[in-house]
């Protein structure tokens, strides 16, 4: 039962970075506001920087899909562990910029929850 709910927790995150990651492709403009920076997206250099982060995304939401498909449970485990820094720094970043807190503590903070917790079911599998 715990590596179900661990392995659906997973699957859900993954499917969600890799939507996100296409988000910040196909719509730049709306990826920057819901990650918690506006930013113009038609400047060359900042949809270059928003590009890289989409491409970022859905190889993060990847990597986790082939251990699930995998079985591996304890390092997908592991992996949804060390994940866990990315939200954690993308609320500092958005903080530290200036961007809407609500997105940085709500959004990036739990999201770093929901790893955190899945990692755990995942581990103790």
């Amino acid at each position: 039962m715990t590596a179900t709910a661990g392995y659906i927790l997973a699957a859900l995150l993954a499917a969600a970075i890799v939507f996100i990651g296409a988000r910040f492709l196909v719509a730049p403009g709306i990826a920057a506001v819901g990650y918690g920076v506006p930013t113009d997206p038609n400047r060359s250099e900042v949809r270059a920087y928003l590009s890289v982060k989409g491409v970022r995304d859905i190889a993060t939401g990847l990597f986790v899909a082939i251990l699930l498909v995998d079985n591996a449970t304890h390092l997908a485990g592991w992996v949804m562990l060390a994940a866990t820094l990315i939200p954690i720094a993308d609320a500092a970043i958005v903080l530290r910029h200036g961007g809407a807190k609500p997105i940085a503590y709500g959004v990036h903070g739990g999201t770093a929850v929901v790893l955190l917790l899945t990692a755990a079911l995942l581990l103790v599998s």
